[in-house]
């Protein structure tokens, strides 16, 4: 097992090497490491005008310590206030609805009031391993994804319900619904103790209404974490164990727009601006680029 992993790892780093790149590397407009910690999750929230960012802290993604919290900073990289809200776990993907932005912590769905960062709610999922990203429909139901249980819920009201589960869902991380279909980042197949993968992911599309799940790519990409819509019809997506930023189309073909270090994790998109920002798990810092020479 340990050989066959071996070369599936070596297999992969070649996979993205061979991948077309864009003619024009994407330029950094600002970079941020003072006191970031572990950082995951990017979020721009359209009504506030705010990016938020979730900083798993000291504890890693399984920690249940406390020191977990999320930053709000605007898209200039000016610091709003550093720690807008602590005392979560290990704080992962995030989305808003309704006035509250939700956050996915481990095992439970925190809701935040976002006009006075108090706490709104808080669901604890039963059986929930490893909640990773969080999505919204248009009515308002939130969405997030169990990659350890290849599983996805939906809170609608205060209930939680399985939206799908199973191996098709390729270990789901990344979330994004537009329109009736919901967009899944997926990590991958048979998850070894690294966190790597015997199968590595796809990008895949959940009917909402029947709950049929298709490929956007036929074949497998790698081990995808965030997600988001490019503005044009495609997306941009994050490869973690590879630290790639990649562009898929429409038509799931797949082009490597960076190539950052090991832990590119939940991605934010402003696709007025062309401005892609990327917390580095790893790195301790979130950094964000110029895709204007990319995303025409």
């Amino acid at each position: 097992m340990k050989t066959h992993h071996t070369l599936l790892a070596i297999g992969s780093s070649f996979l993205a090497l061979a991948l077309p790149v864009v003619a024009q590397a994407p330029k950094v407009v600002w970079e941020l490491s003072k006191g970031i910690k572990a950082p995951e999750s990017a979020y721009f929230d359209k009504q506030t005008g705010n990016i938020y960012l979730s900083q798993v802290g000291e504890g890693g993604g399984l920690g249940k310590d406390g020191d977990g919290v999320i930053s709000v900073l605007k898209p200039d990289g000016s610091v709003v206030n550093p720690r807008w809200f602590a005392g979560l776990n290990a704080p992962k993907g995030l989305r808003s609805t309704g006035g509250v932005l939700w956050v996915a912590d481990i095992d439970r769905l925190v809701g935040i009031n976002i006009e006075n960062a108090t706490t709104q709610a808080i669901h604890e999922i039963e059986g929930a391993k490893f909640l990773n990203d969080v999505a919204v429909t248009a009515r308002g139901s939130v969405l997030v994804s169990d990659m350890l249980a290849s599983t996805i819920y939906a809170l609608q009201g205060d209930k939680i319900s399985k939206v799908a589960s199973g191996v098709e869902l390729d270990s789901p991380n990344g979330l994004l619904v537009s329109g009736g279909t919901l967009y899944i980042a997926g990590w991958g197949r048979d998850i070894q103790d690294t966190f790597d993968t015997l199968v590595l992911g796809r990008l895949l599309a959940l009917d909402l209404r029947t709950r049929k799940v298709t490929p956007v790519t036929k074949a497998t990409v790698g081990n995808l974490d965030g997600v988001e819509l490019d503005g044009k019809g495609g997306f941009l997506v994050t490869d973690w164990i590879e630290g790639a930023v990649l562009h898929i189309s429409s038509k799931g073909a797949v082009t490597s727009v960076l190539d950052l270090p090991k832990g590119s994790a939940d991605i934010a998109y402003l696709p007025a601006k062309k401005l892609l920002v990327v917390p580095p798990m790893l790195e301790n810092k979130v950094t964000a680029y110029d895709l204007s020479g990319v995303i025409k």
